[in-house]
């Protein structure tokens, strides 16, 4: 019994630096300095006490196991929690044949900062209609888009904007 203990607690070890790091790591591609050292600091402190753990107990199979697992649990569950927290923002781009004035005004209607551009796609002439917004409020857009053009594209991508108008927020 006490063996399984001694894996679940090294697993349970791992899972909380791992999910922190995964954390620190987005903190550091946002460029917040204070968060990815907070949780730096807990991170390694959480991971010396993991392997002060291991070393102690080097002799159990087990404990390595333990160590893997909470190793992929860690990283499942600090992704997990970056997106359900949103950190950052992101870039939307939609593409519509035939509703890009009723998306365009119906985002404008919520507030959301759009510009449009004409492009030509494979089938002729469309739209790409961009926004940048906060992480959180993707879900958001995405089922805005859905419910007027099931049939667009909509695509994102994680960006860190520099200075204009984000979202009803200077930047």
């Amino acid at each position: 019994m006490d063996i399984l203990v001694s894996a679940v607690i090294i697993m349970l070890l791992r899972i909380c630096d791992v999910t922190l790091g995964t954390l620190r790591t987005v903190f550091v591609i946002q460029s917040k300095k204070i968060h990815a050292g907070i949780s730096g600091f807990f991170e390694v402190l959480v991971w010396i006490f993991a392997m002060k753990y291991i070393v102690e107990h080097m002799d159990n199979n087990w404990n390595l196991i333990g160590y893997a697992a909470g190793f992929g649990l860690g990283a499942i569950l600090g992704i997990a929690i970056e997106q359900k927290i949103g950190i950052g923002h992101v870039k939307v781009s939609i593409i519509s044949n035939l509703k890009t004035d009723l998306i365009v005004n119906t985002l404008r209607n919520k507030q959301f900062g759009v510009t449009v551009t004409a492009a030509n796609g494979r089938n002729g002439d469309v739209n790409v209609i961009q926004t940048v917004i906060n992480k959180r409020m993707f879900k958001k857009v995405k089922a805005l888009v859905e419910e007027i053009d099931p049939t667009g594209f909509i695509d994102s991508t994680p960006t860190a904007p520099l200075r204009g108008f984000i979202h009803g927020a200077r930047k």
